[in-house]
């Protein structure tokens, strides 16, 4: 057996002859091949629409799942073309197809029991290169190259799809919002951010203006500074060759102006200092004045103030320790007379008795006549017999008086006359 391939198939040769026929032509000898077999295999690449049926997947889901695949019998490496040989010679294309499309199937079904919705969703490129990566290995033992896997479609009959569907395209749409409100920020923080560059360089572009107009005018300064500085030496020239034709009276008046101006300087010097003297004399000195009386004033006010309250303090502190020591020392002696009086209670009883009734009767008899004294008119009614005029008011006194003892024996028991005529009694 031996293969020859061309472009688009592998052509296998088998059997033998035991006797060759020779062929003799021209003088020369061919041995031709006793050939018994030929059979072909096609090196054309498939393309497998690989699809895979309410397949559940890992949480349970089921969905269908459809992928094209692009295989061929790779005649390129001999042991890929003598496993190919075993395994589809004989075999139609269709029937290779076939089994090719089974492998990937089953493949593309196990992959997918390992994976959930939204990984094989959302990671296409994964599953691609997990069912690529697996039927490879396999189909490489029948000689059979994967070229190529891709996800061609997901769906589901239970709407589980339209529902991730639902939420990526409200993220979606929330990322569109969000990024079309931050791109209008981002514009309007461009806008500013160039508005401001714009006004910093107008702002530069004025101050360099400012700047060369500065300098123009300080050169334009300076160069006017230097033609006048020669016009007016070429003037002073002329006018020194004109005084030297003319120099005495020229010096006669020069003379003259210089002193006129020493005058004039002396003058507004002597203007300046009587000015300042009259101002020391008007403003500066009344002012420093009255502020030194208004000052000493204070301070005298002040010290005044203190001295009168440390004198009403020293009086009222005086006034109390005086008024303590008056009633202190009344308090003595109205204890020591009242002790004394109660010795003398004790020792002459009714004498110091008749003592101090004696003593009170003035009082009593003051009383009694106070209201007289007080009185601004007396009216007199007489009887016709008796005294009369400031008499009578005397004898009404006398009277009144001599019943004194009587009123005191009543009040307090003691009779004025029985004390009188006894003897003395001491305790």
């Amino acid at each position: 057996m031996f293969f020859t391939c061309g472009p688009n198939e592998a052509m296998v040769v088998s059997g033998f002859c035991r006797s060759p026929p020779v062929m003799v032509a021209g003088g020369r000898v061919f041995v031709l091949p006793c050939i018994q077999k030929i059979q072909r295999i096609s090196l054309n690449t498939l393309t497998l629409n690989v699809k895979s049926e309410k397949v559940y997947t890992r949480h349970g889901v089921p969905i269908s799942v459809t992928g094209i695949a692009q295989v061929k019998i790779q005649g390129q490496n001999k042991e890929m073309l003598a496993a190919a040989c075993q395994m589809f010679l004989g075999k139609t294309e269709a029937e290779i197809a076939h089994i090719a499309l089974e492998t990937l199937e089953g493949h593309q079904r196990a992959i997918m029991a390992h994976m959930t919705v939204e990984e094989i969703y959302k990671d296409r490129q994964k599953f691609s290169e997990q069912v690529f990566k697996v039927a490879s290995s396999d189909l490489v033992n029948m000689g059979i190259s994967v070229v190529s896997y891709t996800l061609k479609d997901i769906h589901d009959d239970q709407d589980y799809l339209h529902s991730l569907g639902k939420a990526r395209t409200a993220q979606v749409q929330k990322d569109a919002r969000i990024g079309e409100a931050e791109a209008k920020r981002d514009a309007g923080i461009r806008e500013a951010k160039a508005k401001q560059e714009k006004v910093s360089a107008q702002y530069l572009s004025e101050i360099e203006m400012a700047k060369a107009q500065r300098d123009y005018e300080l050169k334009k300064a300076a160069y006017d500074i230097e033609v006048n500085t020669r016009r007016a030496q070429a003037d002073l020239a002329y006018q020194l060759q004109v005084a030297k034709t003319k120099q005495q009276i020229e010096e006669q008046r020069v003379q003259v102006q210089v002193v006129e101006r020493a005058q004039q300087v002396a003058l507004q010097e002597q203007e300046i200092a009587r000015r300042e003297k009259e101002l020391e004399a008007r403003v500066r000195k009344p002012a420093e004045a009255e502020r030194y009386r208004l000052e000493r004033l204070a301070e005298a006010e002040r010290s005044q103030l203190i001295m009168q309250a440390e004198a009403e303090a020293e009086s009222v502190r005086m006034r109390g320790e005086a008024e303590a020591f008056a009633i202190g020392a009344r308090a003595r002696a109205e204890a020591e007379q009242m002790a004394k009086k109660a010795e003398a209670f004790q020792l002459y009883q009714e004498a110091a008795q008749l003592d101090m009734l004696l003593e009170k009767l003035p009082q009593v008899a003051e009383e009694i006549s106070g209201p007289l004294t007080s009185a601004k008119k007396i009216t007199l009614v007489s009887s016709g017999s008796g005294a009369m005029g400031a008499a009578k008011v005397t004898g009404e006194v006398l009277d009144i008086l001599s019943r004194l003892p009587e009123s005191v024996e009543r009040l307090t028991g003691v009779s004025i006359a029985q004390v009188n005529s006894k003897p003395l009694r001491t305790a």
